[in-house]
């Protein structure tokens, strides 16, 4: 019963891990990444759709991303999503067939700005982690079949696997922050 929810728990604390690294490749650096624009909602026929499954993505330049639309009905809307879009600071050019987004350079304050941003989600993750924690400690704590013992192994074991994902979150981030600095 107790392997059963640590299982669980450490599955569902991977994912958070996943999800935080998805949401740092999201945080630009000096480079246009296709990443950082998969995501980005597009007003598709009434329906916010991500823009990954309206066009394809193309990295040709360091600072550049060429966006083709399946649908070149959707050029305009793509277009504006990426304008206003917070945090990116990216200038889109459409030619009537492509969108060719160019991304500027990042300056020291600004770089900065996207480390705090980048510790935010960091933070947000770790919070992920805890509430699932206190979710399976709740869980061990409830089980009636085992003794004292065997819940205060399976306390420190969760304890464990806890630290193991939030250290995983504070690498992730480590590298994240020296990548954005690195200039």
């Amino acid at each position: 019963m107790i392997s059963d929810v640590l299982a669980e728990a450490t599955e569902k604390m991977d994912k958070a891990v996943e999800v935080c690294k998805d949401d740092f490749a999201t945080v630009r650096t000096g480079r246009a990444n296709p990443a950082l624009f998969e995501r980005i909602p597009v007003d598709y026929y009434g329906t916010p759709t991500p823009l990954q499954q309206l066009a394809s993505l193309q990295n040709p330049e360091a600072r550049t991303l060429i966006i083709t639309p399946y649908d070149k009905s959707a050029l305009k809307e793509i277009e504006k999503a990426i304008v206003n879009f917070p945090n990116l600071g990216a200038t889109p050019s459409n030619d009537g067939t492509i969108i060719r987004v160019t991304m500027p350079e990042l300056t020291e304050d600004r770089r900065k700005e996207y480390v705090k941003i980048v510790r935010g989600k960091g933070e947000d993750a770790k919070i992920v982690i805890r509430n699932l924690r206190r979710k399976a400690k709740d869980d061990i704590d409830a089980t009636k079949e085992v003794g004292e013992d065997d819940i205060a192994r399976g306390e420190k074991e969760l304890d464990a696997i806890t630290k193991a994902h939030v250290d995983a979150i504070d690498e992730a981030l480590k590298r994240k922050e020296a990548e954005l600095l690195e200039v």
